[in-house]
């Protein structure tokens, strides 16, 4: 046997690996290698719950082209440009995420209104994607099995200005014998052996081995049955992995037709970058495979992913309670202070509830979720301090410049944008009470007006991340 196609290749791909895309990809494999090790090139959406994609192209401080199966996405052409780093990421104009990523919501493509699951949501890219698809209305429960990455999930939620968000530390067979055909539309990004991942991470390569493949597949197949059971009758389940493996693609999706004959494939939206499935790639494959989908890295931008979107037999919706307030008298009386000093627009109706001491709007009626690990029932809206409120940041970041009473708005080039995201207090002459810190009229953050200064109250494990540390503003132009 000769030389395999891309050995030369840097990084060194495992030799197992090289020789069975060769036999899948033929002709096209030495082009899916290059592309495979090619510099990685950042996918950046707009989100559209705060800013139209023609608006943010008109602002852009990096260069962009468009990700051709997503309106909302693109690609950053500047290889040395930092986008995490800027202040426009810390207000939520945008999220980072592989473009071949950003295909999930547009298959999956959740309507206003509707519920919907992300069962194993960390850091957010698909998560928040839903959220904007559904412009922020129904129910979108976002489920990490990892608490660490789910702090991450919490973060990037808030950051976007989703209010209409449970997130949930659970396990998929709990949330499934509580929520027995709940949801419209399911997601399940499975953890998959990652083969899309080695353009940007070596340690996927190291640890990359078909054992690993088989293992993977087997904890997909058992995660896609628990799925399965949270979608009501005439919803939908889509099944994503970011690998090549037809043991974790083709053939999880065909095992679960065998064990769930009431779900089918739906051939989706298509793209000419777009690949069908191969059944021909695995034993007795099952024709209909050929609906599903594969992104491959030297076929458009992306690193490649994998989908199969499927739809569940019948139609019924399930009874799903409305969220009622639940605040204590106090807690009521408080907050109601607050937002007339504060706030223009009224306050949410239903749902307000009080978890510790933290009050929070949720969108899903308390006695659906009781039970379960549940790390914020909702929008976070803040702290009841005795009888004071204290406005968390998740409030103000959710909120237009326009709904508060006093807002001190700043543009890119004002100093005092890096001195608040460093966490410094500002120079003012208010009288005492809550202020709105924006930029370019979106919300950074809350201040405290005290004795003619603005008391900072920009979160402290959100300080000193980004441009505003060194002021490296070189790495933005």
């Amino acid at each position: 046997m000769g030389p395999l196609a891309g050995e030369n290749l840097a990084p060194r791909f495992p030799e197992r690996f090289l020789a069975r895309m060769q036999a899948w990809l033929g002709s096209e494999v030495e082009a899916f290698l290059q592309a495979l090790a090619s510099p990685y090139r950042t996918g950046l959406r707009v989100n559209t719950l705060k800013i139209s994609p023609e608006a943010f192209q008109i602002r852009s401080p990096f260069p962009l082209s468009p990700v051709p199966w997503c309106p909302e996405g693109f690609v950053v052409e500047d290889l040395e440009a930092r986008p995490g780093l800027h202040p426009y990421h810390a207000v939520g104009l945008y999220y980072l995420q592989d473009p071949s990523a950003m295909a999930a919501a547009i298959l999956l493509d959740p309507q206003p209104g509707e519920w919907v699951l992300d069962l194993a949501a960390a850091p957010g890219g698909k998560a928040t994607h839903l959220a904007a698809r559904m412009q922020d209305t129904g129910v979108l429960v976002a489920n990490e099995i990892q608490p660490q990455r789910a702090t991450v999930l919490a973060l990037n939620i808030e950051r976007l200005g989703i209010t209409h968000a449970i997130l949930t530390n659970e396990s998929p067979p709990r949330l499934a014998n509580q929520w027995e055909g709940l949801f419209d539309r399911v997601l399940v990004d499975a953890p998959c052996s990652g083969e899309g991942m080695f353009a940007r991470n070596p340690e996927a390569i190291r640890t990359w081995s078909l054992n690993r493949v088989r293992r993977s597949a087997a904890l997909q197949k058992a995660i896609l049955l628990e799925a399965a059971r949270m979608v009501r009758p005439g919803g939908r389940l889509l099944y994503a992995t970011c690998t090549f493996a037809p043991e974790e693609n083709e053939e999880v999706v065909e095992a679960f037709l065998r064990a769930r004959p009431d779900f089918d494939l739906v051939d989706p939206m298509r793209h000419p970058a777009f690949d069908r499935g191969h059944p021909e790639w695995i034993a007795d494959g099952d024709p209909r495979l050929i609906r599903t989908v594969r992104l491959w890295p030297h076929r458009g931008p992306g690193h490649g992913h994998f989908y199969a979107l499927l739809q569940r037999a019948g139609e019924s919706r399930p009874h799903r309670p409305k969220p009622e307030a639940d605040l204590p008298g106090r807690a009521q009386r408080a907050l109601e202070a607050f937002w007339t000093e504060t706030i223009t627009q009224p306050l949410p109706e239903g749902g307000l509830i009080l978890q510790g001491d933290q009050i929070y709007w949720t969108p899903m009626a308390p006695i659906l979720w009781r039970g379960l690990r549940v790390l914020r029932p909702g929008w976070w809206l803040g702290r009841l301090c005795q009888v004071r409120f204290e406005p968390a940041h998740a409030l103000a970041i959710a909120l237009s410049a326009k709904a508060v009473h006093r807002v001190l708005d700043l543009s890119l080039d004002d100093p005092r944008v890096t001195a608040y995201l460093q966490g410094y207090p500002l120079e003012g002459s208010w009288e005492s009470g809550w202020a709105l810190i924006a930029l370019e009229g979106f919300p950074l953050g809350w201040v405290r007006a005290e004795r003619g200064r603005l008391k900072n109250m920009y979160p402290r494990h959100l300080r000193a991340i980004g441009w505003w540390k060194t002021q490296a503003s070189k790495d933005l132009q």
